[in-house]
């Protein structure tokens, strides 16, 4: 079957620090401010330079320094144009193999970097059949182990046994720990020293960490020595697993680790003491990372903290190591935190007697065997990585996941593809960076040179006399001045004016760029740059102003109406505001009553701006929320025609307001008026002649609507009555029916009635 193509895309890209730091946006070539080609190069990769030493357009050294396509329209020749490139170069590579076991290809690539220009390369990891094996199982022999110790002094063979069906080349070792041994860890009594368990006789003395047996083939004696441990016991439940972990990573002579892939079985039941934990034991050095291993026993556990979990990830990244924490159920959540914390690692859940240990472990190996994660080494200062991961079934993972891919099968390639990014960095030298997947010893080196300068540099003419009597280095079209010596063609002495002190005249003031950074300083004097527009401009003593930097309206520069000097418009009549978009013709503003605004206004801009908050409309001619202006002058016109209503009494205060046209006068009628305002914006309201006055109710009609009412109300409730009375008698007489019909006369004797006749009859008689 072929292999399962999967890669990951890895770029290096240059980018200036300097630029990234100040100049964010814009023209970063012409923001560098680039006095000659090796600046030039580094401030971006669209940067190039101009060598062409009679370069019409631009009188400033910076101007040389731009965008290629800009520098082309500059008049610059093709030929003249600076503009190096990045390149790569394979220096070893070998194709991934199963015989001699070569998992990454290729091995070591040169990369030359120019700042700004991405370099991306393929790298092509392949899982090797049948590759050695190194398993070290951490054991925690605190007292509450006790039960699993009895099923772990079997494992050997039988993880042998199981292994062979991966790998023939395997090696076992086995380690033990439990706490650091001062208080309050454990008790120092010296009975408790002796035995920490009571009433167990098999129990030993406590310790840290001990290396019970070294990684070897021979499960049996695996077996033997794991069968002659004894638990231990401490006082609190955290236990010291850090410690020995760290050993274990860290002691690779004492393990035995070889170059191949390396697991770490870490079996508890228990959590974990962690940095900062030994300040309860008066221990404050923290841990050194280093091995500290005597008679194969961790003797330095009462001077040195435990490690962090960021020392740890460290150290077992370093040393290639796979974890698998195979623990309780009860700590499960906890240790599924830790394994988010370190690449590589593995949770398993461990039964109460860990007899489930060996299925745990084959889990966790193929898990991890899985999948691949790519890690580089300490990159140089300004360079920058970036990874695209294409894994099986498509799938594609950018940024942090993009160094990793899952689900890889022995067989399957990877093809890593990676891009680096270099920051503009001064650098006289190559570096060197390492690339390996995570728990793999293969790793692919890749040397790194940097662009620092223009293939014209090697070209420059020392002590040249375009430079001001030799003062400079004619090189690339430009003058690059001697120490001492400053200016366009190095024709000033920095001995005679110091060179802060020159840049200290073309600032504006303390706090701002050389000439605004839209020129050169020379000799202390600014000179403007020049636009590629010849009708655009720098001027002023600092180049501060320009002509093309002004507000815009409708993308017009000044709407159209002015001109822009020194960043601000200057308007035409009728024409003012910031960009020339607001006009001082009224016309727009007059309302068909020949009134400016309907008189409810004032006209900015050629617009009305109400003052009547309530008026609206293009001349304040609208009022959606007013009542009416009648309404609104009802009260005054009634007090002042008629002397009546409310205002009645303060009409001379409160309706002097207009004038009042009165024709006659007339008591609770409906009366009319119509409100207006002259050319004079005087007040007018003029009253109608006619008055509406209601008519008055006819008497006769209502009075004897009244009576008839009152005489068929009466007769009503009348007959009423009298149905009622009807019912009522009707119902009593059936009543009465009722009760003589059921009446009994009783015709027979009184009851009380007793005859004086006495009948006596003789018992003896027979009637015979």
């Amino acid at each position: 079957m072929s292999p399962i193509h999967t890669w990951f895309t890895v770029t290096l890209t240059a980018l200036s620090l300097r630029l990234a730091l100040f100049f964010p946006e814009g023209n970063e070539c012409i923001s560098a401010n680039a006095k000659y080609c090796g600046e030039c190069i580094q401030a971006g990769a669209k940067c190039g330079w101009c060598k062409d030493p009679f370069l019409k357009q631009g009188e400033t050294v910076s101007t040389r320094c731009d965008e290629i396509q800009s520098l082309r329209n500059k008049g610059c020749a093709e030929d003249m144009i600076e503009n190096p490139r990045g390149d790569q170069t394979v220096l070893r590579d070998k194709a991934v193999t199963n015989r001699d076991i070569t998992q990454i290809q290729p091995q070591k690539i040169s990369l030359t970097l120019r700042s700004g220009e991405p370099q991306s390369f393929t790298l092509k990891f392949k899982r090797a059949e049948d590759y050695p094996i190194d398993l070290y199982y951490l054991m925690d022999l605190s007292y509450s182990m006790k039960d699993d110790l009895e099923n772990v002094k079997n494992l050997g063979t039988h993880l042998m046994l199981e292994m062979s069906k991966i790998t023939s080349d395997f090696r076992i070792g086995f380690g033990s720990f439990v706490e650091k041994t001062v208080m309050p860890y454990i008790s120092t009594t010296p009975a408790k020293l002796l035995n920490p368990c009571t009433g167990d006789q098999n129990c030993t003395s406590p310790f840290s960490y001990k290396n019970v047996l070294r990684l070897t083939s021979d499960g049996k004696k695996f077996n033997t020595l794991v069968g002659q441990q004894h638990i231990s016991g401490n006082l609190d439940s955290p236990e010291g697993g850090f410690d020995a972990i760290m050993q274990v990573a860290v002691c690779g002579d004492l393990i035995g680790w070889r170059n191949v892939t390396r697991l770490l079985v870490f079996s508890t039941d228990a959590g974990f003491h962690f940095a900062g934990d030994g300040k309860l034991g008066g221990i404050v050095l923290p841990n050194d990372g280093k091995c500290h291993m005597e008679n194969n026993i961790y003797t330095m556990s009462h001077y040195y903290d435990y490690p962090s979990i960021a020392h740890l990830v460290q150290k077992l990244s370093d040393n290639n190591i796979q974890t698998i924490f195979a623990v309780t159920e009860e700590f499960q959540p906890v240790y599924k935190e830790l394994k988010n914390l370190i690449p590589k690692s593995a949770v398993g859940t461990l039964s109460a007697n860990s007899s489930n240990v060996i299925n745990l472990i084959i889990d966790a190996y193929n898990s991890l065997s899985s999948e691949v994660i790519l890690e580089n080494s300490k990159l140089p200062e300004g360079v920058s990585i970036a990874y695209t991961a294409r894994c099986k079934n498509g799938v594609v993972n950018e940024g942090e996941n993009g160094r990793k891919c899952s689900n890889i099968s022995i067989g399957d390639e990877v093809r890593p593809e990676r891009d680096c990014v270099w920051k503009a960095v001064q650098k006289n030298k190559s570096e060197t960076i390492k690339i390996k997947p995570l728990g793999f010893t293969e790793e692919v080196e890749i040397v790194l040179k940097f662009v620092c300068e223009c293939d014209c540099h090697k070209e420059g003419i020392p002590n040249s006399k375009h430079c001001h009597f030799g003062n400079g280095t004619f090189e690339c079209g430009a003058c690059k001045c001697n120490e001492g010596r400053v200016g366009r063609q190095c024709e000033c002495s920095s001995n005679d004016v110091a060179t802060e002190d020159m840049d200290r005249t073309c600032r504006k003031d303390n706090g701002t760029d050389i000439c605004s950074n839209n020129g050169d300083c020379v000799c202390g004097t600014c000179e403007c740059k020049k636009r590629e527009n010849p009708e655009e401009r720098y001027s002023g003593q600092f180049c501060q102003c320009d002509n093309f930097n002004c507000d815009r309206s409708n993308n017009k520069l000044c709407g159209g109406h002015g001109r822009c000097e020194c960043r601000v418009c200057i308007c035409d009549y009728p024409w003012t505001g910031s960009a020339c978009d607001c006009s001082l013709d009224n016309s727009t503003c007059m309302a068909s009553n020949k009134q400016i605004c309907n008189g409810r206004g004032i006209c900015e801009c050629g617009t009305c701006k109400c003052t009547d908050p309530k008026f609206q409309g293009p001349t304040c001619e609208t009022c959606p929320t007013c009542p009416g202006v009648c309404t609104e002058h009802k009260e005054c016109v009634q007090c002042r025609t008629f002397g009546t209503g409310e205002k009645k009494d303060t009409c001379e205060r409160d309706c002097s307001y207009f004038n009042l046209i009165k024709e006659r006068d007339a008591n609770d009628c409906w009366f009319y008026y119509t409100y207006a305002v002259n050319n004079n914006t005087e007040k007018e309201v003029h009253v109608v002649e006619t008055l509406d006055c209601p008519a008055g109710p006819d008497i006769i009609p209502i009075v004897a609507g009244v009576v008839a009412g009152i005489v068929l109300i009466g007769l009503a409730l009348l007959l009423i009555w009298k149905l009622l009375m009807i019912i009522h008698d009707r119902r009593e007489f059936a009543k009465f029916e009722k009760e003589k019909m059921n009446a009994k006369w009783d015709t027979g004797e009184n009851p009380i009635y007793k005859s004086a006749v006495t009948t006596v009859v003789n018992p003896k008689y027979e009637g015979k």
